[in-house]
């Protein structure tokens, strides 16, 4: 397996296009294009279909997916305020396949139509979705119940502002709804999803819950637990609790001390005053164990440097999909992420861009996250 991946900030399409995949197939060694991945910034988007044309002239790729996103990554740099495109290729041992799949709307809900995970196996997939069009955390429940232990990485394009304003790249066309993806049997991908958050308090089991509101924790009222809570803290952590409280849902209940990354986690929508009730972004049912969490740049930069840290095995290469609301929306430095991924391994070949939603495995089960960096290394199997 060979990986090449390079940046371009040309403002003509075709030539930032040109120049990237110049310089991501010298990294090949002549080896043949088994997939490309492109992303383009918003600039592009009305040369979208330039774009595709000039990824299957110049790399001549057997299979390509992509997206036009807000911000492009490229090596250590992310591209937030101007043009660019970033190319990503692979050689594989296996052929890829790639898919495009709908939502269809019915009277009793809907279906999913062009592609059928049960038939095609465990994977592993790419896949990048339309977020107006696309309900991906239903698709990747039905992945986890038909086919356990397939994993699933990528994100929701962040390019468009509305309702047919995706651009997502397909082999040689450009769709702007469902999703695209790509089966790559043969490799092996380790999943870091870094979700930026801290645990604080204790855990408490949820013994009463309707839909995704929270009624009693251990017995008593969310907001009362929470009150306690918060007298315990230290001034900087009831600050952060002010600006926006998190709760951690645990995945694997056989776990005796839960750690971070054993959390999958979602916002507090709101808390009913007189109740105490408390509202999360997530269906909840009695018996889960939950903490609260916080989230801020220096815990999501601790988070994600500790990872990263663990990570002793060399990789080929790496995709970044990282949320659109970290970059410099979070952090006081530019190209966060990107930069601190190349630096903690080793500058391997990197691209991806940052999402209105990311996809990737929390205790061997997949989710949408938000707020996240989630991180595909590709090695042999």
């Amino acid at each position: 397996m060979r990986i090449g991946a390079a940046l371009s900030t040309d403002p003509d399409p075709a030539k930032a296009t040109a120049e990237a995949v110049e310089e991501a197939r010298s990294r090949l060694g002549g080896a043949d294009v088994s997939l490309a991945l492109v992303v383009a910034s918003r600039h592009h988007a009305p040369s979208a279909e330039v774009v595709s044309e000039a990824v299957r002239v110049k790399a001549g790729p057997d299979r390509v997916i992509g997206c036009v996103a807000e911000t492009v990554v490229g090596g250590d740099r992310e591209v937030e305020g101007g043009p660019a495109v970033a190319v990503w290729l692979a050689s594989l041992p296996k052929p890829v396949e790639t898919f495009h799949m709908e939502f269809v709307r019915t009277s009793e809900g809907g279906v999913f139509g062009g592609y059928r995970f049960e038939e095609a196996g465990p994977g592993p997939y790419l896949l990048i979705g339309d977020p107006f069009s696309f309900p991906t955390d239903f698709l990747l429940g039905h992945v986890n119940e038909r086919v356990p232990g397939t994993v699933v990485m990528g994100g929701m394009a962040s390019g468009g502002m509305g309702p047919g304003d995706t651009r997502l790249f397909l082999d040689d066309r450009v769709v702007d709804t469902g999703a695209v993806g790509a089966r790559l049997p043969g490799i092996l991908i380790r999943a870091l999803v870094s979700q930026g958050c801290r645990p604080i308090g204790n855990v408490y089991t949820v013994t009463r819950a309707e839909g995704n509101v929270i009624h009693e924790l251990g017995g008593r009222p969310p907001l009362q637990r929470l009150r306690e809570l918060v007298e315990t803290l230290t001034p900087e952590d009831r600050e952060l609790v002010g600006r926006g409280l998190h709760v951690g849902r645990v995945i694997d209940e056989y776990k005796a001390e839960p750690e971070r990354g054993d959390f999958l986690i979602r916002g507090v929508m709101g808390v009913d005053q007189q109740s105490g009730a408390l509202a999360v972004g997530d269906m909840m049912e009695a018996g889960e164990s939950i903490q609260f969490h916080v989230r801020d740049s220096a815990t999501a930069d601790e988070d994600l440097r500790t990872l990263l840290e663990r990570e002793a095995e060399p990789a080929a290469g790496a995709l970044l999909f990282t949320c659109n609301g970290r970059g410099s929306r979070l952090f006081s430095v530019p190209d966060h992420d990107a930069s601190l991924v190349s630096e903690k391994l080793g500058g391997l070949p990197l691209a991806g861009f940052n999402c209105a939603g990311e996809i990737g495995p929390v205790g061997g089960k997949n989710f949408l996250h938000g707020f996240t960096a989630s991180i595909a290394l590709f090695v042999d199997a």
